[in-house]
Order: C-alpha cells, then sequence, then structure tokens
C-alpha cells in the first residue's frame, strides 16, 4: 500500500484527469481501505485542493460562479434540445405549470408542443415571451424586479404571488446537484424564489445537463429529498445516477 505523501499525489492526479474521484475505486487502485481514502480526502480538503461529496471527491472548480444567460445558452445546446423534448412529452391538457428560469428551461418553452390548454407561470421574461404567442397556452408573468443575468424576476411579489398558487408540476433548471448539499444556484435571490415555487407545485421536475452533476451553486434551494423527477442527458455520472434512483426519484437520461 502506498505512503500517505503517495496516495494523495495520486489522487490529485485522479482529479485533475477526471474532474471527480470515487472513493471506491480509490480504494481497489490504492490497495487502501475506503476508510483511509476517506482520510486522505478530508485531508485534502482541510487543505482547500478538493471538496468532498457523498462517496466522492472534487475539484474546487465544482462551485458554480453566476454567469449571464447569453453565455449559458452557447453551453451543451445539443443536449438541452434533447431534454426539452423529453419534457415537453410530461405536458398533459389543462396543466397549471410553473417555469423557472435558465437556459434550458428557455430550450422547454420553445419545445413545448401541446394542442390542449395549459397554464405557464414563469419568472423567466424571455420563456413569457415564447409562450405568450400560442394559443393553447395562458401565460402568467411573475412580476417584480429583473435579474439582468438570468433575464428573470425576482423578489416580495414574484414570491407572494406563488405563496398564493397551487400548481400540478414544476420544471426548475439548476447551477448544480450535489447528493448531499441537493439542488444550488448561484445566486440568493434565484434560491429564495425557487423556494417558492417548489412549495407552489405537487410534483418538481429538474432539468439539467450532465456538467451540472457533483458540481455546487453558492445557494442552496432544496434537498434532493423534495425532487420526483430529473431529466438529464446520457453523459451524466453514472455512479451519481444510480444513487438518485437508489433514493426513489425517477431519472430520464437523453
Amino acid at each position: 500500500m502506498a505512503n500517505i505523501a503517495e496516495r494523495q499525489k495520486i489522487i490529485l492526479e485522479r482529479l485533475k484527469q477526471q474532474g471527480f474521484v470515487k472513493v471506491s475505486d480509490l480504494s481497489r487502485e490504492l490497495n487502501a481501505s475506503e476508510v483511509t481514502i476517506r482520510k486522505d480526502l478530508k485531508l485534502l480538503e482541510e487543505k482547500k485542493l478538493l471538496q468532498r461529496n457523498h462517496g466522492s471527491a472534487s475539484t474546487l472548480t465544482s462551485i458554480i460562479s453566476d454567469r449571464h444567460i447569453d453565455v449559458k445558452e452557447k453551453i451543451q445546446i445539443e443536449e438541452k434540445i434533447r431534454i426539452a423534448r423529453a419534457a415537453n412529452k410530461l405536458l398533459e391538457p389543462d396543466d397549471t405549470i410553473i417555469i423557472a428560469s435558465g437556459t434550458t428551461l428557455l430550450a422547454f418553452a420553445n419545445a413545448i408542443d401541446i394542442h390542449d390548454h395549459i397554464t405557464v407561470i414563469t419568472s423567466s421574461v424571455r420563456v413569457s415571451l415564447t409562450l405568450c404567442y400560442n394559443p393553447f397556452i395562458d401565460v402568467v408573468q411573475l412580476g417584480g424586479t429583473i435579474r439582468k443575468n438570468s433575464v428573470s424576476v425576482i423578489g416580495h411579489y414574484a414570491e407572494s404571488t406563488l405563496a398564493s398558487l397551487s400548481c400540478s408540476k414544476l420544471f426548475i433548471g439548476v447551477d448544480g446537484i450535489d447528493l448531499d448539499y441537493g439542488l444550488t444556484t448561484s445566486d440568493m435571490n434565484e434560491a429564495r424564489i425557487n423556494q417558492q415555487m417548489i412549495a407552489a407545485a405537487q410534483k418538481i421536475i429538474v432539468l439539467t445537463d450532465s456538467s451540472k452533476f457533483g458540481k455546487r451553486g453558492f445557494c442552496k434551494i432544496c434537498g434532493l429529498d423534495n425532487v420526483h423527477h430529473i431529466i438529464t442527458d446520457t453523459n451524466a455520472p453514472a455512479h451519481i445516477i444510480r444513487m438518485i434512483q437508489e433514493r426513489n426519484i425517477e431519472v430520464t437520461l437523453v
């Protein structure tokens, strides 16, 4: 078995190569117990060289910073389109749904192809503009202060409106999904309005591309126990998807 310095060097090399490492894989590769590996990861986290997750660790670059919607819109385009088409299949006649803000949610709005009446409540100005000409959709635009990075509404007025609603489904995007920390976003006000959306909906459906797994935004939205369904692309880390499914959360891979 390698000594502690050798183990930690190998751990950091694997992190550099892969972006994340699993305790079980390191245990086999280094011929060390999982308890020993966890201690190594704890020491490396204390040195601010990595971030520990449930049964794994990831690089500190997994902490997500806030970016403008115009930047995010150019990332994982094909994956977002596939996710959006899968989400469209979940719509039912007379649904009253909430669509949160984000580029994957905007892709979803563009993909909606229903010929029965539904009502959409949204914080996203761009989602409203996308759907407002559809004759089958009644759009309720939440009011308040425009957050420029997401071109969406935040604040007391939007939150108080949501507090008075009961909707069938919430379609929400995230900046990060962490097995321990749950759903996160990079803005505190965005997290607050997302929490009100969750409280107003009967079913929580997360639309996210695979790049968000094992990462954290600045603010926690909710734990995974609030989530009913996740739609993501097939590049999502298999071990994380498996652990999510073990929590009785439906996962659709597209």
